[in-house]
């Protein structure tokens, strides 16, 4: 990996609201506050952790079934993206980002899978951050906590 980027994506829940896990890019408070000082191994730790935790979720419901394309819309759309993390966690940022304005999944070249493609988006992409917001929550309870 080139010098890590920030997987911030401008929408920062943990310096604007004291959250402990971002609503954003998912990392935990410490990390945003000190992404800046931490060497290049510890920007990559963080990273592989949130492709990892993303690509579980995201997998599961949908298919990209074109990267270029999904990438040019990014591009088009101004959407921040890191080519070296998963089309997945690309896909992350554009529903973050962008929710609102997407039409049909399949413009993005992206498709729902079977099993979630009858459910509208908003309510799976609310699902999504659900679980990848729990997930993350708890990984942050049984790694980071000291316990009381």
């Amino acid at each position: 990996m080139n010098a890590p980027k920030t997987p911030c994506i401008g929408i920062c829940s943990t310096t604007s609201l004291g959250d402990s896990v971002c609503r954003g890019c998912k990392r935990y408070s410490f990390e945003v506050i000190n992404w800046n000082s931490y060497d290049e191994q510890q920007k990559v730790a963080v990273l592989k952790r949130l492709e990892k935790l993303i690509c579980q979720i995201l997998e599961n419901k949908f298919t990209i079934f074109c990267e270029a394309t999904l990438e040019s819309e990014l591009k088009r759309a101004n959407v921040p993206f890191n080519v070296e993390l998963s089309p997945y966690c690309w896909l992350h940022n554009l529903f973050k980002k962008n929710k609102n304005r997407i039409a049909d999944l399949r413009a993005y070249g992206v498709t729902a899978r079977v099993d979630h493609a009858t459910v509208p988006l908003n309510e799976l992409l609310a699902q999504i951050d659900s679980e990848l917001q729990l997930l993350s929550e708890a990984h942050l309870d049984r790694y980071f906590k000291i316990p009381t």
